[in-house]
């Protein structure tokens, strides 16, 4: 049976401007998260069956997505507005397969480390927290 994986060359990275259109942004490297989670709360009690803890579903986070790109100013300005804003932006990760699967949230940019070595490009890894429900639409 063949493969249905994909590859993440053509996966775009885009942010919701004032004008409501998305827009890509340039030069990203790499796309980590959102890397979701879910609580769970113990309703376990003396006459549980089994002598097994017993859970229910508690609250759901989005996580965080972390770019890796290459330094260019215009995305630096970009995402350091992002950073001193108190509202949360809308932002896409575009997949290149051919549903375009996309992943629609909104986030916070939370940390923007610069990178700049003595022998290669200068990065910045940017960390955004997802705030709300992740959506995924083709």
């Amino acid at each position: 049976m063949p493969s249905n994986a994909i590859s993440g060359v053509g996966a775009q990275f885009m942010r919701n401007s004032a004008t409501s259109i998305f827009a890509a942004l340039a030069e990203v490297n790499q796309i980590s998260g959102p890397s979701m989670t879910r609580d769970f709360i113990e309703v376990t009690s003396l006459d549980s069956t089994g002598g097994y803890r017993e859970f229910i579903g508690g609250f759901r986070d989005g996580g965080q997505v972390t770019l890796n790109m290459n330094f260019t100013r215009d995305n630096y300005i970009l995402l350091l507005a992002d950073f001193d804003d108190d509202t949360a932006v809308d932002y896409q990760i575009i997949l290149a397969d051919t549903g375009a699967t996309t992943l629609d949230f909104t986030a916070f940019v939370t940390d923007m480390p610069l990178t700049v070595p003595t022998d290669d490009k200068v990065t910045v890894d940017v960390t955004l927290k997802v705030t709300g429900q992740i959506t995924v639409t083709s």
